[in-house]
């Protein structure tokens, strides 16, 4: 196969002033790849490995400073490292295009849709104005989205993230470039969102023929979508091969602890340990003798530390970066790991929720054009002593919400939160955080940028004013040992430290008060899957030794399924399912639980992208459906659903489901 592009020796380099001063910051280091026309290849690797920057290098986007080198880098037929910007700008967009992770930061907000997708085709083609509004109209359509000519007009605030991010597909290829460069491209979707835009892409990757490099931390997206893979560490390549060979048989110790960091659905037995790696990615201005990976890996020995280890290729597809001779094989289960979940049954109810519902009132009250917006609606539920129970449902059906109801933060407009069966609303402020502590999405944005780690960690105390100062101080450090910190994190602010180390002070913050429920609110979506095991493990292991309650929002299924003892599906403010997760992940009642589940994407290369099940997007929550809120995309929907809203009702397996399939009277 002729490559489109070839990278050989590939280097990126920093002068000291982007980082700590000792010296040139070195992210990435004498990389190599292929690419050929239609191909589509996927980069894998940490959060630190060079991933993006490799991106930037190749569209020449690299921030000022930055110093580009290659033995060797050519794009069909051109020496991208002898153009000038000008000639390369001419390259960019035209013939290689990018998308980038976040559409909301890459759309530029003061400017209509239709006037970033016209700027970029009339940057490449002489074309008149309206011939460009044609075009951009066409490439809505072409990525489903539907009215295009009302879109042209809007703004990105405008827009929903799946939306947005069709838009940038649709800026990304307006101009039928022939590679294109997807970093991240549905990091921040649902499950649902996902399958659409990933399917979305394999289908405009074929009709115009295009090759695809995708960026990902997600190996499910890459084992169903690419067909070779390229495994980056500490800035380097240290594997590469098909798909299939790499999945089934990894050659590098790293490769494999990916793999192993993974729950899959099916495989991994729930509420076991996951295989986690050590430690973290070297910082970028590190100096390696031998081996990147050495000091995180099981496999080590004298051999990799005498010198620089080279990509050794087995065949022309298959190398990897290690000193050992033969593969090692597929991930293996941790040391002394249990087989399966062993948590105690639930004790009795510690929260319970009796039709919550909680209105947002939206728009101007003095034009008198105000709306009620049910954000959570009719929601009863029970939370018991011991249990993992799963919230699971797409953006904007109301967790969060659910969420802040449950730790006081904001009132039920209706219905009753009862703790042990006390109101929750007759407890003080201090009493309810004492007994309920939340464990937020991002921890960086949650933790005080000025306070350093035992700071952080023991402020619940002293504003409870509980213990003397030398008490609070051994308590403090008694759960940095608990959660894993070492001590001299107690000093650093948490800029100084990695995603994981954050979100394990976040944890810390949150058990200091020894509370009996947790609220863990997208506790592991900002993370590798690296760090996610090892949070993962952590909260296991936790739940085990102080016998907590966990309250699992995410969008994630897979980690639900592996945490959760009993999972709750929501839709648009209302639960629509809700049972034994074994029960609710193996057999789902509900139309949208099934899409849900079938959205899913598990690390197998043998299967494809799955065929999105659910029509349209979520409705506005401020005009909500009659009948059935589910009823407009269900493929399942009968005249009934239209206008009687479904009793939840209990079904074989001590599933509770609401939805008129289930009603025989409704059915005949």
């Amino acid at each position: 196969m002729t490559a489109l592009l070839e990278v050989e020796g590939l280097d990126v380099a920093f002068p000291a002033s982007f980082g700590s001063g000792r010296g040139s910051l070195h992210p990435v280091r004498d990389l190599s790849l292929k690419l050929g026309a239609g191909e589509t290849l996927g980069v894998v690797g940490e959060s630190g490995s060079g991933k993006s920057l490799t991106a930037l290098a190749l569209m020449g986007l690299l921030p000022r400073g930055a110093r580009r080198s290659a033995r060797r880098l050519v794009f069909d037929g051109m020496d991208l490292t002898a153009l000038g910007e000008r000639r390369m700008a001419d390259i960019r967009g035209r013939h290689l295009s990018m998308i980038f992770q976040d559409p909301m930061t890459s759309l530029n907000p003061a400017y209509t849709v239709g006037g970033q997708l016209t700027e970029t085709y009339l940057r490449h083609h002489r074309a008149t104005a309206r011939q460009a509004r044609e075009r951009a109209a066409e490439f809505l359509e072409r990525v489903g989205i539907a009215g295009a000519g009302k879109r042209l007009g809007q703004y990105p605030h405008q827009l929903s993230g799946g939306l947005r991010q069709r838009v940038m597909i649709a800026m990304s290829l307006i101009c039928e470039p022939a590679v294109l460069i997807a970093d991240e491209p549905t990091t921040a979707l649902d499950v649902t969102i996902q399958a659409e835009i990933l399917q979305l892409l394999l289908r405009l990757q074929g009709q115009l023929r295009m090759a695809l490099i995708l960026i990902t931390h997600d190996l499910g997206i890459v084992a169903r979508l690419a067909s070779r893979v390229l495994v980056m560490y500490a800035g380097q390549a240290v594997e590469t091969g098909t798909t299939s060979e790499l999945f089934a048989r990894p050659v590098h110790p790293y490769t494999q602890a990916l793999l192993g960091c993974i729950p899959v659905r099916g495989q991994t037995p729930p509420g076991s340990p996951l295989f986690a790696i050590p430690g973290t990615v070297p910082s970028l201005g590190s100096t390696f003798h031998g081996c990147h990976f050495r000091n995180r890996c099981t496999y080590a020995h004298d051999a990799c530390a005498q010198a620089p280890v080279p990509m050794r290729m087995r065949s022309p597809d298959r190398g990897a970066r290690c000193v050992l001779p033969e593969p090692v094989g597929r991930p293996v289960q941790p040391a002394g790991g249990r087989p399966g979940r062993t948590v105690a049954a639930p004790g009795a109810p510690l929260l319970r929720l009796r039709e919550v519902t909680r209105v947002f009132r939206v728009g101007s009250a003095f034009f008198g054009r105000q709306r009620a917006l049910a954000a959570v609606d009719g929601v009863s539920l029970v939370i018991r002593k011991g249990e993992v129970l799963g919230l699971v449902g797409e953006s904007g059906c109301g967790k969060s919400t659910l969420a802040l109801i449950l730790l006081g933060l904001l009132a039920p407009s209706s219905g009753t939160v009862s703790v042990d069966g006390a109101p929750l609303a007759s407890l003080r402020r201090h009493a309810v955080a004492r007994r309920i502590q939340p464990v937020f999405q991002d921890p960086f944005s949650s933790l005080n940028p000025q306070k350093v780690v035992c700071d952080i960690i023991g402020l619940p105390l002293r504003i409870h004013g509980l213990g003397t100062r030398a008490e609070r101080d051994r308590q403090v450090r008694d759960m940095m040992d608990r959660v894993g910190l070492s001590r001299r994190h107690a000093d650093l602010p948490p800029a100084h430290l990695s995603g994981g180390q954050r979100q394990r002070v976040a944890i810390a913050r949150a058990l200091i008060m020894r509370p009996e429920l947790v609220i863990c609110d997208e506790p592991t979506s900002a993370l590798d899957v690296s760090v996610q095991a090892q949070i993962l493990n952590l909260l296991l292991e936790l739940q085990r030794e102080l016998g907590l309650t966990y309250l699992l929002i995410s969008h994630n299924l897979a980690v639900v399924e592996h945490l959760a003892a009993r999972v709750a599906v929501m839709y648009l403010g209302r639960i629509v399912e809700n049972g034994p997760a074994e029960t609710v992940f193996r057999h789902p009642r509900h139309p949208y639980t099934q899409a849900l589940l079938a959205s899913v994407l598990t690390p197998d290369p043998s299967a494809s992208i799955p065929e999105p099940r659910l029509r349209g997007t979520m409705p506005n929550p401020l005009y909500p459906p009659s009948g059935c809120r589910f009823h407009p995309r269900c493929p399942h929907a009968m005249p009934l659903c239209a206008s009687e809203d479904p009793a939840p009702k209990r079904v074989d397996g001590g599933i509770e489901v609401a939805c008129h399939l289930y009603n025989t009277d409704a059915i005949q």
